[in-house]
């Protein structure tokens, strides 16, 4: 008979108390105490105001204690979230979850099996790479992590203790919801580090096994495509809008600031809105990434900035060729090299209580992590002849946290500007960004970047790159056989194997700078930065429908003969939020005319219904609106069944806002689409003249908000996309999400802001905190106030301080 070894669950690494009167006393000492409006907080405490929507500013002394304040508010407002969050980080899914369980919601790294995730961070996000990443970072940010874990258990211990004086938490009680320590805000900072790389293939690394051990599956072709379309996650609408406007577009010798992140809702990657102040070493606004302590998009006394998602690829392969004698053996140079192996161990509870540590054995080059991509394709597999390896610039990219920390404290747009220089530091955005006094604007994809120019791709071009290139042209697959074939080093780059910042695009102008998450080539009509490496992008390649619109807005605008950056302003926040469907501005006369031949009613009965539908919808997407689902089904069943042959004019470099045009595809497609787009809402219960908002709606605050947008694919620059399945939105939707229109006038910095999903964790969840989501639904920008007076006179303004 066997008996099951007794397995721990893995610590919990609580704060415990020796006596339960001491332990109340002691908490009546810490719990937050509020104060006059105006009133200086006492020496040491951390003050922490709210304005409206809920708004936190928080105002400490030094480092750590500003570091408290934010882990305490967003503890305050998204506790179940973010301790679900750590315990990802920790590896500890399988056991409080379920190993074949997935992430409870959409996120970065997609939604893999809890126990892949498990070894993933388990292998990756270990104590070696904790104490390396600390070690990189200034004194500053070291205190601001280690005063976050302090900030977020004492939330968490004053909500245990006194549950009435705090918003209720369903996940309160749950044996996962633990005391954190600096480590696991380390380890949520390297989540956010390897989105675009590691973050991509986390289920194919942990799977990696012999060709001896597994099958190959049959080829997946359209996921795999579909995997390396997306930069970022599973959701192809993850990305953003952003504009910055200078003197020759405001007037004056201004400049203006517009950023738009198209992002989740919802989990752990949500944004979260926030004001930190050092008085006489930091003031910053904006938003930032739960579980992160800084500013990541936002504004200063000095600069702004926003970013978008980069196509710039920020990983490769090496194809490399298998020992015959041993899978488990490569070949460099010649010499047969065993591959490296870590055994990782994951503790399992099933379902009827058992308790089972599981373990793999993770193996990598010299190259990277050995990936098995056999489930997408046979040849990406792990055979008896070759296996494929994956190399993540940011992998190693330990800059990013302290480069953000510096652009919160930039002195001026030159100081911004040097700062990304020397650092090198994004992970995976665009950076736009404008300064107080200064009448340019800056565009620039300065990151991290594998360093593997052409010359390098075609010399060292691994027996399936040509293949690999015509599922995905960015990605380089380099030859593993030869040590040459690394990527280059260069001593003026920032970390080993990237390329240096100076053979990076940027632009500074004094018209405009946009990015809608197409390439670096058209960051303005006027100037295309062209001659940059294949991995970073398509170059003289038509634009997304959505960044077309987003420069026609932004050369609009530019053009309209603003008298100053505040007037401009005024006429962007109004305009950015237009639920414009450019495909139907652009292509719908010409489509109806093919699909309903001039005259409905010799149509079918639904086709005719269509015809008259299309006519009078206004081609737009606001509130109310009747048409657009009708006209998003439609163009989506032209797309598939046109294929190439949609357009009788192609694309040219020469007028990149105009082709490609005149849509005219084959006798019969366009009726086809539309008696197809028809039968598909019919039969799916959506009425052909249903207005969007019937479908694209939240409930919070117990209520019911209509939104306005759509999904960029048909041209919407308001983007609000479900996730596929939802029939409303929720935390799972990728939208926009936290907004800001930033300028510079006499009294400093003026911004309007808005945050679509609230600050509450529970807002799109038809819970509390509806604030910022009505105001979003209703289009009414926050005028954020940013200076002390301003703060003061808020009319929802409550302060509590937080003694030490």
């Amino acid at each position: 008979m066997h008996r099951r070894r007794s397995i721990q669950p893995p610590p919990r690494r609580a704060v415990v108390a020796p006596m339960c009167a001491l332990l109340l006393f002691s908490l009546s000492l810490w719990l937050p105490s509020p104060v006059q409006a105006g009133a200086a907080a006492p020496p040491g405490a951390v003050e922490i105001r709210r304005t409206t929507d809920g708004v936190a500013h928080i105002r400490a002394g030094d480092w750590r204690e500003l570091g408290l304040g934010v882990g305490y508010v967003q503890a305050q407002d998204a506790l179940c979230t973010l301790a679900d969050a750590f315990v990802t980080y920790a590896g500890q899914r399988a056991w409080y979850f379920g190993a074949e369980r997935r992430l409870p919601g959409a996120s970065s790294m997609g939604r893999p099996k809890n126990i892949d995730a498990d070894f993933f961070f388990k292998a990756f996000a270990d104590e070696d790479m904790v104490a390396t990443m600390r070690q990189a970072q200034p004194a500053e940010l070291t205190a601001l992590v280690a005063g976050y874990a302090d900030g977020y258990n004492r939330l968490l211990r004053e909500a245990r203790a006194r549950p009435s004086r705090h918003p209720a938490r369903a996940c309160l009680k749950e044996p996962w919801v633990r005391d954190i320590a600096p480590s696991d805000i380390y380890r949520r900072l390297y989540a956010a580090q390897v989105m675009a790389g590691y973050g991509h293939f986390m289920t194919d690394i942990v799977n990696a096994r012999p060709a001896s051990e597994r099958v190959a599956d049959a080829a997946d072709v359209a996921a795999l495509q579909a995997r390396l379309a997306n930069n970022l996650g599973a959701q192809a609408e993850l990305g953003s809008n952003a504009i910055a406007w200078g003197r020759a577009a405001t007037g004056d010798d201004g400049a203006l600031l517009f950023g738009n992140p198209h992002w989740f809702w919802g989990g752990p990657d949500r944004f979260y809105q926030m004001h930190l102040t050092i008085p006489g070493q930091l003031n910053v606004a904006g938003a930032g990434f739960l579980g992160v302590p800084l500013v990541m998009i936002g504004f200063n006394d000095n600069v702004a900035w926003s970013h978008t998602v980069s196509r710039t690829r920020r990983f490769g392969l090496f194809e490399l060729a298998l020992d015959p004698a041993d899978p488990e053996r490569y070949l460099v140079d010649g010499v047969s090299t065993p591959l490296s192996k870590r055994h990782v161990t994951v503790a399992v509870r099933d379902a009827d209580g058992g308790a089972r540590q599981v373990g793999r054995t993770l193996y990598a080059s010299r190259f990277g992590p050995v990936v098995d991509l056999r489930g997408l394709h046979p040849a990406l597999a792990w055979s008896a002849q070759r296996a494929m390896a994956v190399r993540d610039v940011n992998g190693d990219n330990w800059r990013i946290f302290r480069n953000f920390l510096a652009w919160d404290r930039a002195a001026s747009l030159d100081d911004f500007m040097a700062i990304q220089r020397r650092e090198a530091a994004m992970p995976w955005v665009n950076t736009l960004a404008v300064g107080r006094g200064d009448g340019r604007v800056w565009y620039a994809d300065i990151g991290a970047v594998p360093n593997v120019p052409d010359d390098l791709r075609r010399d060292c071009a691994a027996p399936l790159a040509a293949a690999f290139a015509g599922l995905d042209p960015r990605t380089p697959v380099l030859d593993g056989t030869r040590s040459a074939c690394e990527w280059r080093l260069d001593a003026a780059s920032a970390q080993p194997g990237a390329m240096p910042a100076q053979r990076l695009p940027s632009l500074l102008r004094e018209d405009y700078v946009a990015n809608m998450n197409d390439s670096h080539w058209l960051s303005n009509v006027h100037q295309p930065l062209e001659g940059y490496s294949a991995l970073q992008g398509d170059e003289r390649t038509a634009l997304s429908f959505r960044g077309r619109l987003g420069h026609e807005l932004a050369l609009d605008l530019a053009r309209r003969g603003a008298g100053s950056a505040a007037e401009l302003g005024t006429w962007a926040a109004r305009d950015v939020l237009s639920a414009r469907v450019y495909t139907a501005e652009q292509y719908k006369q010409p489509l109806l005319d093919q699909a309903c031949g001039g005259d409905a009613t010799s149509a079918a009965a639904d086709v005719a219904r269509a015809c008259a539908v299309l006519r009078v919808w206004g081609n737009t997407g606001e509130v109310g609106d009747r048409g657009a689902l009708l006209w998003e089904t439609f163009w989506r069943e032209l797309e598939k069944g046109a294929g190439k042959d949609l357009f009788t004019v192609a694309f040219s470099a020469d007028a990149p806002l105009r082709t490609p045009a005149a849509p005219r595809p084959a006798d019969g497609v366009a009726a086809k689409a539309l008696a197809a787009a028809a039968m598909s809402l019919t039969a799916r219960g959506v009425a052909l003249d249903e207005a969007a908002d019937t479908r694209r709606a939240v409930r919070s605050g117990g209520k019911r908000w209509p939104i306005y947008g759509g999904c960029g694919d048909v041209g919407y620059f308001a983007t609000v996309c479900p996730d596929v399945g939802e029939l409303g939105l929720g935390p799972n939707v990728v939208a926009n999400s936290y907004l800001q229109i930033v300028r510079f006038g006499q009294r400093g910095v003026e911004a309007r802001t808005l945050l679509a999903h609230g600050q509450d964790e529970r807002a799109v969840r038809g819970g509390p905190g509806s604030g910022p989501v009505a105001r979003y639904a209703r289009k009414d920008w926050l005028a954020f106030p940013f200076r002390e007076d301003d703060i003061l006179r808020d009319p929802h303004l409550s302060t509590s301080v937080l003694r030490p």
